[in-house]
């Protein structure tokens, strides 16, 4: 089957949103995920209509499909509120014209039991307007790929799945856990799949570098996802260099490189 390979804004956080699409675009992409740009992501709960219809303009422009977008909680608010608050981050997320909001979960262990109400009253109304929520690996309640499939029990709607990013199991656990383990447990649950790698030098975790470069064997990963049933999207967040053509040059072959093992 064709899988749909995106790029986020990412590698071009210093640029505008509408000069990353046209980057993004430049390099072979269909798709777009709405990261930050310029310090903030374009569509967030508090959104107006204008802009969001800027960053679909400006998407379109590029001849991008804005397919994922980057959210986040606000659980410090109180439940109720916390709840409310993604409702309409949900709403912009459906008015943007994209499928799926990316989701970090939280480290903080005090709003635990929160979050997880939260989405399960979330994936009710994301299922209402067609979007469906993806929990990425990022520390704290999402850490392990067992954290992962236990969030996915927890919420136990379909409208809530896992974004599978191998990068971030290396570089949350400093290389102690591989993402290639337990591929076959995990890929039934996994929606949608982020390509990041990662290196780690004296303790340190870097995954600013380009897919192929660090740790992860992506032909394992990417093979066990297949294997496990994945259909979803794949979207690249990192990659290597310090200029725009650097950056350019590698996202572009980023994505030769994922499709050539996905064949």
């Amino acid at each position: 089957m064709k899988y749909t390979i995106g790029c986020t804004t990412r590698p071009y956080g210093s640029l505008t949103f509408s000069e990353a699409c046209e980057h993004i675009a430049a390099a072979g992409y269909t798709d777009v995920a709405v990261f930050a740009n310029a310090g903030q992501v374009p569509v967030n709960a508090d959104s107006t209509d204008v802009e969001i219809a800027e960053t679909r303009k400006a998407s379109a422009a590029a001849g991008l499909t804005p397919s994922l977008l980057i959210g986040s909680t606000k659980l410090n608010l109180g439940l109720k509120a916390a709840i409310d608050d993604y409702k309409r981050l949900i709403d912009n997320a459906a008015a943007l014209g994209t499928k799926w909001l990316l989701d970090c979960g939280t480290g903080n262990e005090a709003y635990y039991a929160d979050y997880f109400e939260l989405m399960r009253r979330a994936a009710l109304h994301a299922a209402e307007v067609g979007i469906n929520i993806t929990m990425k690996p990022h520390g704290g309640i999402s850490l392990t790929i067992q954290d992962l499939i236990d969030a996915a029990g927890k919420v136990n709607h379909p409208a809530f799945g896992i974004c599978y990013d191998p990068g971030n199991i290396i570089y949350y656990t400093q290389g102690e856990l591989r993402p290639e383990t337990d591929i076959a447990t995990v890929a039934p649950k996994v929606t949608t799949t982020i390509i990041k790698d990662c290196v780690v030098e004296d303790g340190v975790s870097d995954v600013m570098v380009t897919p192929g470069e660090g740790l992860v064997d992506f032909e394992t990963v990417l093979g066990g996802l297949v294997t496990g049933g994945f259909d979803g999207p794949l979207y690249v967040e990192c990659v290597g260099g310090e200029t725009v053509d650097e950056i350019n040059s590698n996202t572009k072959a980023t994505l030769k490189f994922v499709s050539d093992i996905l064949g």
